[in-house]
């Protein structure tokens, strides 16, 4: 590193200050070297954004960088500083377009507008709420910094989302993907995948040094989503999975999953493409089953073998149990034997007593249509 990189780390990228504040890291995790060089990862994102911000027509410019400063501040990952940066500059430029040169006359009118705006470029509800969110987050921090007035959340703006069930892996599948994986690397990924719960960026982001064999469990010091750390745990066969990669990889690699011949850890899109492979050779192509479809599975397996919803909760690194909860949708035992029970009554009956009150009825109506003739008669004779 430069002198000059050096003073940047210290005073910012311009005239304000940007000075890192001091956080002390758990001893138990040992996670300050990490945190250090992630935070030198968030200052080049903001560099980056902000040389791209200069060159741009937006009204408050001065504020998104103010923003974006409070946000790197709070160490907040490159990739939430990008998100939040490019929804910032659509609603800015609508804004712009709209003939609004000061932040300070942004109304709750033009939030709605910016929905219906990108309602008719045709993105997808969830798209939309996403960019709504770092809008929103946006405001409040004017809000607090008095430029624009409170009114403008005097009501909460919902989009009503989809709300879509977790894909779980039919066991019958499971067990032929399984028997199709080759080299002990790729049978060490998913069995862990499997087994742990664990999102693939968690994956491939854990050191061998997080890893505790005779303990059985993986230190997760830093969740992929909510950057929330936990501990998990290892199954028999997720063991042998590993204690088999473990003896053939190479040792000098400081990544669990690496790609062979690179230097660093395996991508995203090559672990999808491994597992993709797999599955076409299983035979399962049309089932729309993706990596995140383990994670499903294991959260749906522990939850049919019993496993308390807060527990799962704690192992998936859910900060909300409503997060959870959508998994006991598909394992609600209770409510299916319940329908069965009730579902089996119903049919009994069908069959049984609803056929002899037909006969009864039909005994009823017969007698009263004789009894109708034998007055008729009578009424004759009188």
């Amino acid at each position: 590193m430069t002198s000059r990189d050096s003073d940047v780390l210290k005073t910012g990228i311009s005239s304000q200050n940007f000075i890192i504040p001091a956080i002390k890291s758990p001893v138990y995790y040992q996670t300050s070297l990490r945190f250090t060089s992630h935070n030198e990862g968030n200052i080049e994102t903001l560099r980056k954004i902000l040389k791209r911000l200069a060159g741009m027509d937006l009204p408050g410019k001065d504020h998104v960088e103010g923003y974006l400063r409070h946000l790197t501040r709070r160490n907040r990952r490159p990739r939430t500083l990008y998100s939040r940066c490019d929804a910032i500059v659509l609603f800015l430029g609508m804004i712009r377009d709209s003939g609004k040169t000061r932040l300070e006359g942004i109304t709750r009118r033009d939030v709605e507008a910016f929905i219906e705006h990108e309602q008719d470029r045709g993105n997808k509800i969830t798209t939309i709420r996403t960019k709504l969110v770092s809008v929103q987050a946006f405001l409040r921090y004017l809000v607090e910094e008095e430029i624009v007035s409170p009114d403008i959340f005097s009501r909460r703006i919902r989009l009503q989302l989809p709300e879509r069930l977790p894909r779980a892996m039919d066991p019958g599948d499971l067990r032929k993907l399984l028997s199709v994986i080759e080299g002990t690397r790729d049978r060490a990924m998913i069995m862990v995948l499997l087994r742990t719960g664990m999102r693939i960026g968690e994956l491939l982001n854990t050191r061998v040094a997080d890893i505790h064999i005779k303990e059985r469990r993986i230190e997760i010091y830093e969740g992929e989503k909510n950057r929330l750390g936990r501990v998990v745990y290892l199954s028999d066969d997720a063991v042998i999975a590993l204690r088999k990669w473990l003896k053939e990889r190479d040792t000098w690699e400081e990544y669990l999953i690496y790609s062979r011949g690179r230097a660093d850890t395996m991508s995203y899109s090559t672990a999808r493409i491994i597992l993709h492979r797999y599955i076409v050779k299983a035979g399962l192509a049309h089932k729309g089953y993706s990596l995140h479809t383990l994670r499903h599975t294991f959260a749906t397996e522990l939850l049919n073998a019993g496993m308390r919803l807060e527990c799962l909760q704690v192992l998936l690194g859910h900060r909300s149990i409503e997060e959870t909860r959508r998994y006991a949708r598909l394992t609600d035992k209770t409510r299916e034997e319940e329908y069965f029970r009730a579902m089996s009554r119903i049919e009994r009956r069908d069959r049984n007593g609803n056929d002899r009150r037909d006969h009864e009825l039909e005994a009823v109506f017969e007698t009263e249509k004789l009894f109708a003739q034998y007055r008729e008669e009578l009424s004759e004779h009188h």
